[in-house]
């Protein structure tokens, strides 16, 4: 309170204390609400009434605040305390430049405690500058409209789901590339406006939103759209123009409640027949009918520069590249130009990606893994012209002294290709830009700065940009024919040393790599100047504590060659001679063994500290999350999945290097499915990368009775192989039963609940409560009309079910609890869409039209001679009691 008191009395010292006191003579304060945002300095109005009618103002309901205003981050300290609050108003846009467009608001974050606005049901941040969605709104427990358009929101929370009251969400005008999983756990949503972002594919889960009316996807990237949408039965207008739609799902045509379909503006060459014929689909600026030769397969469209475009979707694995060039973009965001005339003749090329192997995929020393390996073909072709690719990563957050770069692999060793960071229009987040002559393996790693130069007989000089204290000076005649130089370098702080060595007594220089690409040795000494380590000058220098330690190529041994050499000293610098380049490494100490000590640094110095975590999903505890996580992610990864999961802490933490093998293995009583390719010994195999994603879902079983008892498991993590280039100690520490394992977790699967289905039944041990499908008019279907059509149905079944209504995520489900039984599968199935559609008078019908579709006319016919003979039956039964000369019209035409 008395930062505010002290913010408005420097607004009045301004001048603008006289207005201000007329406006407040206004009555803003009208019963429950206060619209402020339309009053020049409106945030100091609300603190001022907040202060001399504090009762009333914590009474409001309704407020309305401009985020333009410059005491807009003092006001929302304060707006917590309104606990009565239903609907927030916190827009920009209510300032203007000078060239007239409206300015965005300077919101970026909002305070924690607005998760205690319990009432809140209407919350509106447009025109600000969010670029994530702050975790308090995830808090709200009533909201029901959320309004965050004209914003930077890259991405939405995974466990956004979690807003169960939401009913109108809009986040148009963003830059969201993809949406949750969980948004279709929105089952209360209405209106989901997601326009102006670049969308390029939606999860299926989008087709949960049964309550859903309208649905904007326009105006983002998307080349197609999930089969899923055709269950949104609510669904009233659906708006997907200007995206790079190539195929739209007949299905949507069957849409019961759909009045307007907007596909104006794509890359359609062709859609359904059933959707052409929609009264109310708009189809302008399609190429409708339009083909073009040897490519008709694809989805072009001519840029302004004259070169054509080719959005491929996520079914695709080749394109096709003409003399005339083109700009071609992946599913996973990989991006080629391909100049006119790199080809002179049609080139199929095909793409696929790969999860990086450590037994192909070599790191070198400190290098981090950023990507997936892509492979491009065909190899050994040579463009006439460098082909462009821009390659989406992770963006390394702790990694500093690092560069990022594409690495190439031309059949027999890894290079690095000249690599720019840039960000594309239309792309979100960063990507590696980098150009070749020709295609084979590529990968985004990121390294240590890596400072070259060329040196000839006339000598040069290299400085380091990481530490320009570090310098290596090649005098004339130091070479006969010209060569290449790298230099790495890798601070080490006096933090660092001390933690790893539990030693306040031991400096270390930065650390000091250089190579070449000659194997000859230099014709004269190099002279090579490092700094001294941090707080030794060469006035306090005590030169027997002060040793230099070479090291070899692959860091497995470092000697001190302090004797070897001769050691020129400065006030703050070290100088030496060499005739051949590897690591070099000043230390100072009292310790005698610094050999030991610099190895043992060195180690730790690429370990990574982790932890496991081992979850079961909420709604099927058979189903385990495995993850190995950075330490410091610890805590964020487990809030996005607690939402959806439960189990354990995560482990203890472990130390693992950047490529290391390890395994899962669940043990006492709980085992998993064999038949995955990942599956070694039936153990799980994982590699370790930093910053990719070192998680897998499973499904796990026991053999053990679970009706009678749960089964208290476990699931066990082991190291498996370890990268070449580890130090041997290391190596020989990894080995033997006890040094394999890494961390122990508990799994718990519930005892098994008596199920309606377990009973003895007439097919299959399968029984299910009466069932009474459709209704008179249309006929009946019993359980043993279900049963028998059941045994008509064969390895179709999936498709029956996705005929009939059934989510993918369903169908799966249905076949994995019933995997060694194909008869409890379809019964599952058809049982399944039997209890969800119990209600629908019409579900007999659907069930017809379904088997149809799916080619199963022959059990269409046998559903409608059931029906048929069911209607007769109930005819003649109601001419044997005598009702029919008295029936009403309406029981007549039921009759009938």
């Amino acid at each position: 309170m008395q930062k505010m008191t002290e913010l408005l009395r420097l607004r009045d010292e301004h001048g603008e204390g006289t207005s201000g006191a007329l406006v407040l003579g206004l009555p803003f304060l009208a019963g429950n609400r206060l619209n402020l945002d339309v009053y020049p300095n409106g945030c100091g109005h609300f603190l001022r009434l907040l202060k001399e009618q504090r009762e009333e103002v914590v009474q409001v309901e309704f407020l309305r605040l401009s985020s333009n205003d410059c005491l807009i981050g003092t006001t929302l300290d304060s707006l917590p305390h309104l606990r009565h609050l239903k609907s927030l108003v916190l827009k920009g846009g209510h300032a203007r430049d000078e060239f007239g467009c409206c300015q965005h608001g300077s919101l970026t974050s909002l305070p924690q405690a607005f998760g205690n606005l319990r009432c809140l049901t209407h919350l509106d941040l447009s025109f600000n500058r969010l670029s994530t969605l702050p975790s308090c709104i995830l808090h709200l427990p009533s909201l029901s409209l959320l309004l965050v358009s004209h914003n930077r929101l890259e991405a939405l929370p995974e466990d956004f789901g979690c807003l169960s009251k939401l009913t109108f969400f809009s986040a148009m005008k963003n830059q969201l590339r993809s949406l949750p999983l969980s948004i279709g756990e929105l089952s209360m949503l209405q209106t989901l406006d997601l326009s102006e972002n670049v969308l390029q594919l939606l999860p299926e889960e989008i087709g949960n939103l049964h309550n859903c009316t309208e649905l904007d996807l326009s105006g983002n990237c998307l080349s197609s759209i999930p089969n899923s949408l055709a269950n949104l039965k609510c669904l009233r207008r659906l708006h997907l123009h200007s995206n790079f739609l190539v195929t739209v799902p007949a299905s949507l045509a069957c849409l019961p409640s759909l009045s307007r379909l907007d596909l104006q503006n794509n890359c359609l060459r062709a859609i359904p027949t059933e959707i052409q014929a929609l009264p109310f689909v708009r189809l302008q600026g399609n190429p409708l009918g339009e083909t073009e030769p040897s490519l008709q397969a694809y989805n072009y469209e001519f840029s302004s520069r004259g070169l054509r475009r080719l959005f491929l979707s996520s079914g695709e694995n080749s394109f096709i590249v003409t003399s005339e060039g083109c700009q071609v973009v992946l599913p996973c965001g990989i991006l080629f130009f391909f100049p006119p005339g790199a080809v002179s003749d049609l080139l199929p090329i095909c793409f696929q990606s790969l999860e990086p192997d450590p037994q192909w995929v070599k790191l070198r020393h400190h290098d981090v893994l950023l990507s997936t390996v892509l492979e491009l073909q065909p190899h050994g072709f040579k463009f006439q012209q460098e082909v462009h690719i821009w390659m989406p990563f992770v963006f390394p957050q702790n990694l500093h002294q690092h560069e990022v770069v594409v690495r190439t692999f031309n059949g027999q060793s890894w290079s690095d290709l000249r690599t720019n960071v840039e960000q594309r229009e239309g792309l979100t987040g960063l990507v590696a830009h980098c150009s070749v002559l020709h295609f084979s393996w590529f990968l985004v790693v990121s390294r240590l700065v890596q400072d070259e130069c060329k040196v000839s007989a006339e000598g040069t000089l290299l400085f380091s940009s990481v530490d320009p204290h570090i310098k290596v000076i090649f005098p004339p005649g130091v070479t006969k024919d010209p060569r290449s130089v790298k230099m790495q370098v890798l601070p080490v702080s006096a933090e660092q040393i001390n933690e790893i060595t539990a030693e306040e007594v031991c400096l270390a220089s930065p650390l000091l790599c250089l190579s070449q690409d000659s194997l000859v040795d230099f014709l004269k000494p190099v002279r090579i100047q490092l700094p001294l380590p941090l707080g030794v000058t060469g006035l306090n220098l005590d030169r027997s504590r002060l040793h230099l330690l070479h090291g070899d190529l692959e860091g497995q041994t470092w000697d001190d060659i302090t004797s070897q050499v001769v050691l020129e000293f400065t006030h703050i610098y070290v100088v030496f001679e060499v005739t051949h380049f590897s690591w070099y490494w000043l230390w100072y100490t009292t310790k005698t063994y610094i050999e030991g000590i610099a190895k043992k640094v060195y180690e730790r110095l690429r370990l990574y500290q982790v932890n496991f975590i081992a979850l079961q999903r909420k709604k099927d505890p058979e189903q385990v999350l495995l993850q190995c996580v950075p330490r410091h992610k610890v805590d964020p990864v487990v809030k996005k999945l607690q939402q959806r999961y439960r189990g354990p802490e995560p482990s203890d933490m472990v130390e693992m290097f950047e490529g290391e093998q390890f395994f899962a293995a669940f043990e006492r009583g709980i085992s998993i499915d064999m038949d995955r390719p990942d599956c070694v010994d039936g153990r799980l195999s994982f590699i370790f990368y930093s910053h990719l994603k070192n998680m897998k879902e499973v499904y796990v079983t026991s053999p053990v009775d679970r009706k009678g008892q749960a089964v208290k498991g476990q699931v066990s993590f082991y190291r498996g192989a370890v990268p070449e280039s580890v130090p041997e100690n290391a190596s020989r520490r990894r080995k033997g039963s006890d040094s394999l394992w890494l961390a122990t977790l508990p799994i718990k699967l519930p005892q098994l609940k008596p199920r309606w289905d377990e009973n003895a039944s007439p097919l299959c041990g399968f029984s299910f409560p009466p069932l009474n499908l459709g209704s008179a008019e249309t006929g009946y279907l019993t359980q043993a009309n279900l049963l028998s059509i059941a045994r008509r149905v064969g390895p179709d079944w999936q498709t029956i079910g996705l005929n009939l209504g059934l989510t993918y995520q369903q169908i799966e489900r249905i076949g994995h609890n019933n995997r060694e039984d194909l008869d409890k599968q379809i019964l599952g199935m058809l049982f399944s869409w039997a209890q969800q559609n119990s209600e629908d008078p019409n579900c007999v019908s659907k069930l017809i039209t379904a088997m149809k579709e799916s080619g199963r006319q022959d059990i269409a016919d046998e559903v409608e001679t059931i029906i048929d003979l069911g209607r007769q039956k109930y005819s003649e039964s109601i001419r044997r009691v005598g009702l029919e000369q008295e029936s009403t019209t309406e029981d007549s035409a039921i009759a009938m």
